[in-house]
């Protein structure tokens, strides 16, 4: 259902080779000015060393096999301005690995309260995981007396324009951003709108990381918690409609949830001491991730750099209020976080 993006016009290709040379030059004026120029006619321009691509500025949303496929968050009918009609939303991104997607739904479904919201973002899938998102299947049985709701993209997204599609979708008062390759083995959500309830908290959820710097990610046995791993992590919905949406330049997973995690914790008012962040012993189990948005290894590595770099620049002047669980808890080992979320098993 991949849809081939179209050729870029070839005075835009033009403007961006122009572009190229002034780079090469170190003519940053005259780089950006041509930038501009690209970005008003609706594409973008993407550096690759000395060279470069052109895309889309938004990806189209077109209908295929009588389905909508959205190409941005923006295209997709909000729900984030009605009030809310559950107490949960979950949501998964449906991408490469159907098995877990399965397992990841069928714990939900054994063991979500009743009500609870599920949304799949179906980002791009592989033709595998097409066919157990058919309706019928038994991935779209009722869960906690509601059938999942299936959002599917247009081509693939990056991580956190992913999320931010389900997103837009979201009706429960705790939003909780799940990967695949959890499984629910009982409740796993009521004690997150347990630690939600207090206003010092600002994100919860099964992992946690700590953090002597903003590079270097461990797992923390909790409850104190630097960020919440994104492979269970919860807030409020009314919080992502303040703060949100996620960065879109987070492309790879790397790096994405402790930028949210932060971001929650600061929220708007820079003057305010930061919240905090709960890590919770969930029955929960986990399995390897595999999420890494369709990139190769090198463009992984690639994109997890910039995720870091994106953190940094977000969050370096405040690292030392931010920070402080992991220092009491000893600090980190000094291996670098994953390249999928903060850590793994």
């Amino acid at each position: 259902m991949r849809i081939p993006p179209p050729d870029a016009p070839e005075e835009l290709v033009a403007l961006a080779r122009e572009r190229a040379s002034a780079r090469a030059a170190r003519d940053w004026h005259r780089a950006d000015a041509l930038r501009a120029r690209i970005e008003a006619a609706g594409w973008r321009v993407v550096d690759r060393g000395t060279g470069f691509d052109l895309a889309l500025a938004a990806l189209p949303t077109v209908e295929l096999a009588g389905r909508i496929c959205y190409g941005s968050a923006a295209a997709v009918p909000s729900l984030l301005d009605m009030p809310a009609d559950a107490r949960f939303s979950v949501q998964l991104l449906a991408e490469d690995r159907p098995d877990d997607l399965t397992r990841a739904l069928a714990g939900l479904r054994a063991h979500a309260t009743a009500g609870t919201q599920v949304v799949v973002v179906a980002n791009d899938p592989s033709p595998a995981q097409v066919e157990r998102l058919q309706p019928g299947e038994a991935n779209l049985e009722p869960i906690g007396g509601r059938q999942p709701e299936v959002i599917w993209t247009s081509a693939r997204l990056g991580c956190a324009a992913a999320r931010n599609v389900g997103l837009q979708r979201a009706s429960g008062e705790v939003v909780v951003l799940a990967e695949t390759s959890v499984e629910p083995t009982g409740d796993a959500l009521s004690p997150l709108a347990e630690a939600l309830a207090d206003p010092q908290v600002a994100v919860a959820g099964a992992f946690g990381l700590l953090a002597a710097d903003l590079r270097h990610l461990e797992r923390s046995s909790g409850p104190d918690a630097d960020a919440i791993d994104g492979a269970w992590l919860a807030f409020r919905r009314d919080e992502y409609r303040r703060l949100g949406p996620l960065d879109e330049h987070f492309v790879a997973p790397g790096y994405l949830d402790a930028w949210w995690s932060l971001v929650l914790r600061t929220g708007l008012d820079p003057a305010a001491r930061p919240r905090s962040a709960r890590c919770l012993a969930l029955p929960i189990l986990r399995r390897a991730d595999g999420s890494s948005a369709g990139l190769a290894a090198v463009d992984l590595d690639r994109q997890t750099r910039r995720n870091y770099y994106r953190l940094l620049g977000r969050f370096r002047g405040r690292a030392g209020e931010l920070l402080g669980a992991g220092s009491a808890a000893g600090g980190p080992t000094g291996r670098p976080a994953a390249s999928g979320s903060g850590s793994q098993t």
